[in-house]
């Protein structure tokens, strides 16, 4: 990576961190004041006011600065222009939705840039928790401002957030090595758990999209850990389908147990 490229991420981390600031207050500001809902995709997904009130915080600023880049965002239609366009800003404005209009607090808003397929800036903003995570692609993770890193523990359970399902497919000598972890509800969050050390790792199941992952993904990679499909491939975003199969995020050193794991129960 060049001087140059390391200079316009530090730019654009900059730029995407004061953007999920004010998202964030915007969001905030609906916090448990009754946001009007409304159910998208078939009634299967909730949207909040406050979810469309961020996003136009988010695309005023950003698209504002680098009307250059392309645009993905979940509560934009995606009219494919995004395809032509090397880097774009990919966009949650509010990543746990159903959280955050039940008043619970793990909800995220979630900003990357992505360049050539891969992040290389990334926030996220869990202002009910009062937690910023950030990283650049030649950068280190932080969280408010202090480097973080995955779980180095060898020894006792691996704390992992997986459905009960999916687990009891594992092989008997991995399952029982494995403390299951109660469901976090944002996506973007419990990766970043994982980059944080608080828990081990964690499978996502299918269809996940790009706005759940990009900006954790790379805060994740900063912080010793891969988000990968299960065959151990990085991920690949700003494709014409934005939606992904089943994943695991996890420390670097644990990561191929664990897929090993997922491969033993797709083959059962």
């Amino acid at each position: 990576m060049s001087d140059l490229d390391m200079a316009r991420w530090q730019s654009d981390l900059e730029l995407i961190a004061d953007a999920a600031r004010q998202a964030g207050i915007v969001a905030l500001s609906h916090f448990n004041q009754s946001p009007e809902v409304w159910w998208k995709n078939e009634g299967r997904s909730p949207v909040s006011a406050a979810d469309f009130a961020a996003n136009e915080k988010l695309e005023t600023i950003l698209r504002g600065v680098r009307p250059q880049y392309g645009w993905l965002s979940e509560e934009t239609d995606d009219d494919g222009v995004r395809l032509s366009h090397e880097t774009l800003f990919i966009i949650d404005p509010i990543d746990g939705t159903r959280a955050f209009i039940a008043g619970q607090n793990l909800w995220c808003v979630s900003v990357a840039v992505v360049h050539r397929g891969r992040p290389v800036a990334g926030v996220l903003y869990a202002p009910a928790l009062d937690e910023f995570y950030e990283a650049t692609a030649d950068g280190i993770a932080l969280r408010n401002g202090r480097p973080i890193a995955v779980s180095s523990a060898s020894e006792g359970p691996s704390r992992f957030a997986i459905a009960e399902d999916v687990l009891a497919a594992f092989p008997h000598g991995l399952r029982h090595s494995i403390e299951r972890v109660k469901h976090v509800p944002s996506l973007a969050y419990r990766i970043a758990m994982v980059a944080d050390g608080r828990i081990d790792g964690t499978f996502v199941k299918r269809n996940s999209h790009d706005w759940d992952l990009a900006a954790a993904d790379l805060i994740l990679e900063r912080a010793g850990g891969r988000l990968v499909d299960l065959d151990g491939r990085p991920l690949v975003y700003n494709r014409s389908q934005v939606s992904h199969g089943e994943l695991c995020a996890a420390p670097n050193s644990r990561l191929n147990d664990l897929l090993i794991g997922l491969a033993e129960r797709r083959g059962s």
